[in-house]
């Protein structure tokens, strides 16, 4: 019987919007992915310190503030610092060339608004089988 994956979906900063985020957590759950939710205002360190504690095999992050640039790098940081192996992917409302910056930071996908739940689910299949 294969390993079932456990994916934490997080909401950075100071956004207040977890509509999008809680969509996502269904549809990975319903996938049949393990789905641990951080809810509200979670910093950087927050984050990671979920990730590591949970033992997850990937992050998923939403987030709609317009801190990206700002959060995500420090999220990556945290995870290299934690001397962890954590895929990272991103939600939320992001210009396509900061997109393009953030992947080549080393997230693993950038999804914008529109993108289908089936996408983002193959998305963090492709990425966990990717990192196993």
């Amino acid at each position: 019987m294969a390993e079932t994956v456990r994916v934490l979906v997080a909401k950075a900063g100071l956004d207040g919007h977890d509509r999008g985020a809680k969509v996502i957590a269904r549809a990975l759950r319903d996938a049949g992915f393990e789905v641990i939710y951080t809810g509200l205002h979670q910093t950087p360190d927050d984050i990671v310190t979920a990730a590591v504690q949970e033992s997850v095999d990937i992050v998923a992050v939403s987030i709609l503030s317009g801190a990206h640039m700002t959060l995500i790098p420090k999220i990556l940081k945290g995870i290299q610092n934690a001397g962890a192996e954590i895929p990272l992917l991103v939600g939320g409302i992001i210009p396509p060339e900061e997109a393009g910056e953030l992947v080549k930071m080393g997230v693993k996908s950038v999804h914008g608004p529109g993108t289908s739940m089936k996408e983002i689910v193959e998305s963090v299949r492709e990425t966990v089988s990717g990192n196993r």
